[in-house]
């Protein structure tokens, strides 16, 4: 899914494709991109990944463009090749993800009475 990242001080906006990984908690990108658009780790946090390994990975605040729309999101440092989007983003957004047709929708919401 076509994407583009930016740094918080504005800037050129760069164009990236990510898979989008509703089991990860927070959007991934390497650590070269977001340290060539000087995007700085804030914090550091462990994650737990797919196949067991706990890694230790800075977290930073990057905008995000998705067809037309900005925000800031964090973002995890991490390495070469892992483009992914993870559900913080997509909350962020307000999207939600229809599997049999493959793409991302507006969330709809529902009133409760009570």
């Amino acid at each position: 899914m076509p994407i583009e990242v930016g740094n918080l001080g504005g800037g050129d906006m760069i164009g990236v494709s990510v898979v989008v990984d509703t089991g990860a908690i927070h959007t991934m990108l390497p650590e070269s991109l977001l340290t060539q658009m000087r995007i700085q780790p804030m914090l550091e946090r462990s994650f737990g990944f797919a196949d067991g390994n706990e890694q230790t990975r800075g977290v930073g605040f990057c905008r995000i463009v998705w067809e037309g729309d900005e925000a800031v999101c964090p973002v995890i440092f991490g390495p070469e090749g892992k483009y992914l989007m993870g559900a913080t983003t997509l909350e962020i957004f307000d999207l939600a993800v229809e599997p049999g047709e493959h793409r991302l929708v507006p969330r709809i919401h529902y009133e409760r009475p009570y």
